[in-house]
């Protein structure tokens, strides 16, 4: 791995510890969220595909297009044809509005805290795996909340 991936890995990394540092009280063994249903663990295993499998596209995308790799040049190559248009579209509107108006309501809702730390996490990480974790912490604080 290059200087450059290493450091977007450790950022990416530290945006997700942040997560689990804020939701500690919920992590807390035979707390009363203890334990993960099977649809937080789907969470989980579907976040971990979606970093790994993000990840290495975008390395890819790194190495084969050097210095003119970033945010800008990355979002233009969305729009090489109809069918990515299509798909990169959906991809902003739901990353960049959708996200971040769900998951800070929701978090209001349901007592979850940092609701908008996910979307500045998924820009470090992936869209799929900042989703799917919000909806793993989510579930155990569904819990938690049952609980009281």
């Amino acid at each position: 791995m290059s200087p450059n991936e290493i450091f977007y890995v450790l950022l990416g990394l530290a945006t997700v510890a942040v997560v689990f540092v804020v939701n500690r009280p919920l992590y807390a063994a035979g707390g009363r969220a203890s334990g993960a249903c099977l649809f937080e663990w789907a969470y989980y295993l579907i976040a971990l595909a979606a970093l790994l499998v993000g990840w290495y596209f975008n390395f890819q995308y790194m190495r084969g297009y050097g210095d003119q790799a970033g945010w800008w040049h990355w979002t233009t190559l969305l729009f090489v044809n109809p069918a990515s248009a299509s798909g990169g579209q959906d991809l902003i509107f739901a990353n960049l509005l959708l996200l971040p108006m769900w998951t800070i309501a929701d978090a209001r809702r349901s007592g979850m805290k940092l609701g908008w730390w996910y979307f500045v996490m998924s820009l470090f990480t992936s869209f799929a795996f900042a989703m799917a974790l919000f909806l793993a912490v989510r579930e155990r604080q569904l819990r938690w909340n049952r609980s009281a």
